[in-house]
């Protein structure tokens, strides 16, 4: 259905492409990781349904003060990996994000699945990561089940992340094993459960998710959002949400607390399946949203 035209309700999205060299505050990159889930997915639909998502939104922050972000940043959209999985496409990824993250203050990554993760943090140079997740992700072998033991164990040595300097935000009862719990805890982990958040608040909980992440002299931090976290009635087209996970309100609060920490550099939205998705496209209207709350912190920075 064609969506109505108003001069004076500027819409989100269809931003300008980005070319070498240019400098911007925010730069999209499609990375359409699939082949490795351990779900049958079409998450490698997913970044072409985010960005027609976002121009369902304004651009308009009602603040007080009432803010445009089409005025207030340069927002620049850098296409797509064309096949971000294997080993091929893992480089040709680490080389796209280290090439836009050199131009933007933020590089924001539009999965596929969690794969994603692994070649976006190390392209950016991350030095602490935070995850919004229900899950660890810290499975041997290479899946969208195993990018924070990859970061840990698997970059090259200078790319690896130091793992006292990752916060696993969300993880949810009932959706991991003790193995993992053991593994994350041996590592030096932090992990802030669902139910954590809940009876901290936001605001305490990010407080020490970006002082871990960010420790250190010329600290880059990357955040993944795993829409999973949020409550199945919310991400339908998440193949692993359950009920009971954040509400929608609470995943944005989140990302765009995360994301006003000018130590973070870059950041990605994985697990939404566009293709599983229900009619309404609620899945990935909500990480359009998330978009948007990403560029809303940049501006409040």
């Amino acid at each position: 259905m064609a969506l109505s035209h108003d001069d004076l309700w500027p819409r989100a999205g269809s931003w300008p492409s980005f070319a070498a060299e240019d400098d911007a505050d925010a730069v999209l990159l499609g990375v359409p990781t699939w082949r490795t889930s351990l779900s049958p997915t079409g998450a490698h639909a997913t970044p072409a349904a985010i960005r027609e998502a976002l121009t369902r939104y304004s651009a308009t922050l009602m603040g007080p003060p009432v803010v445009d972000l089409g005025e207030a940043l340069r927002v620049l959209d850098a296409g797509d990996v064309a096949e971000p999985d294997g080993e091929a496409g893992i480089a040709a990824s680490v080389a796209r994000v280290h090439e836009l993250a050199a131009s933007a203050r933020l590089v924001i990554a539009l999965g596929g699945d969690n794969a994603l993760t692994y070649p976006v943090a190390r392209g950016a140079g991350a030095t602490g990561l935070i995850t919004i997740d229900a899950h660890f992700d810290l499975r041997d072998g290479i899946s969208n089940g195993s990018p924070v033991r990859r970061l840990i164990e698997d970059a090259p040595e200078k790319e690896r992340i130091d793992p006292t300097k990752i916060v696993q935000i969300g993880i949810a009862d009932f959706a991991n094993s003790a193995a993992y719990a053991a593994r994350a805890a041996e590592w030096g982990i932090r992990v802030i459960t669902l139910d954590e958040v809940r009876r901290r608040g936001i605001d305490e909980v990010v407080a020490e998710a970006t002082r871990i992440a960010g420790a250190g002299a010329a600290a880059r931090i990357h955040l993944d959002v795993d829409v999973d976290a949020a409550d199945r009635a919310a991400a339908p087209g998440c193949p692993a949400s359950v009920p009971g996970g954040f509400a929608a309100w609470e995943l944005r609060a989140l990302v765009r607390s995360i994301v006003a920490d000018p130590r973070v550099v870059s950041a990605d939205i994985a697990e939404v399946d566009a293709t599983a998705d229900t009619d309404d496209m609620r899945t990935v209207r909500l990480a359009a949203l998330c978009v948007l709350e990403m560029l809303a912190a940049l501006v409040a920075r």
